[in-house]
């Protein structure tokens, strides 16, 4: 797996690092490390804007 960085694209605000399989896949697991099912039951007020998802180079 590939660490992934995701930020929210309105702010900048860094909300999670961790290991995906791919940018999409680490939306999902943000959202599943936060307790949600999944990136779309992520409240309204952090999808805003939406995200920018990077893989994290070392």
């Amino acid at each position: 797996m590939t660490l992934f960085q995701v930020k929210q694209r309105s702010t900048g605000v860094l909300l999670w690092v961790g290991p995906a399989d791919s940018e999409g896949h680490a939306l999902d697991v943000m959202a599943r490390a936060a307790g949600f099912r999944d990136a779309a039951h992520l409240p309204v007020h952090v999808r805003y804007g939406g995200f920018r998802t990077a893989r994290v180079v070392s």
